[in-house]
């Protein structure tokens, strides 16, 4: 399928791209960010959006130091974090007279086969009314057994629950490169994978930023995730919002991992 055929997206944005270094919002960005959402509503396109910021959101507001490595405290941030974000993206989506809606999930959820089905027929008719479900892993009561860990393999799974068509990663980064471009000039953006084999395991090293829990490797668990329900990948940069226009157009933007259904005859990185 071409990206610019895609009509069901679900887009994930993280802790990084939302927040300035010191914990508090990027209002600009998630302005900006807002707006293209908005707008791709406008032409017709579902938008699922899966956000993390919870934690982070709260530790600024709290005028916190640091992130909190013990249990309570991050719980108690993230119970904090997710009504300011929730009222941000509230506020600023209904400029554009669009509705939302908070999803919470954990993955005691997803693995239970009834309460799986009820949360796929949420997305749908969530969708069907017109609404942008908002969706971040329900942090305030998550502990290891049930969490997902991350919110990249959290976008992969509700990708799948709701039957996606394209599956948007934004990132601090421009998308996977051969070694780390922060230490490698050399290194250079790796434009499509059509097998994550252990070669694309191998560079996706390093850990993601102090805002974040994530780093690139799972970003490609979650591309793993997706390509086996048959829908693509595309990490990419969240610093400029507007680049998912030109993904959208059919530009080449980021790294496309494509799912093994979609896999093309002749791609060159």
């Amino acid at each position: 399928m071409e990206i610019k055929a895609a009509n069901r997206i679900v887009v994930k944005v993280g802790t990084s791209t939302l927040t300035h270094p010191s914990g508090l919002i990027n209002i600009r960005r998630i302005e900006q960010f807002v707006k293209v959402l908005a707008d791709l509503k406008n032409m017709g396109k579902e938008i699922v959006l899966v956000t993390s910021g919870a934690i982070g959101v709260g530790v600024g507001k709290l005028g916190l130091k640091e992130r909190p490595s013990d249990t309570r405290s991050k719980q108690a941030a993230a119970a904090i974090g997710q009504c300011e974000l929730m009222y941000i993206y509230d506020r600023q989506f209904s400029e554009y007279n669009h509705v939302i809606s908070q999803v919470l999930l954990t993955r005691d959820v997803v693995e239970d086969e009834r309460r799986c089905a009820l949360c796929r027929n949420t997305f749908s008719r969530l969708l069907e009314y017109g609404v942008i479900p908002v969706v971040n892993e329900n942090d305030t009561v998550a502990v290891e057994e049930i969490e997902f860990g991350d919110n990249d393999t959290l976008s992969a799974v509700v990708a799948t629950l709701c039957d996606a068509d394209l599956l948007i990663i934004l990132s601090d980064i421009d998308g996977l490169y051969t070694d780390n471009p922060r230490t490698n000039p050399d290194a250079t953006l790796i434009r499509a994978v059509t097998e994550i084999d252990d070669y694309i395991l191998s560079i996706a090293h390093g850990a993601g930023s102090a805002r974040g829990t994530g780093g690139m490797i799972t970003k490609i668990h979650a591309a793993e995730v997706a390509g086996e329900a048959g829908i693509d990948t595309v990490v990419m940069s969240g610093t400029d919002p507007a680049l998912i226009y030109r993904l959208l157009e059919g530009e080449s933007v980021g790294t496309r991992f494509y799912s093994r259904q979609a896999k093309p005859e002749n791609v060159t990185a």
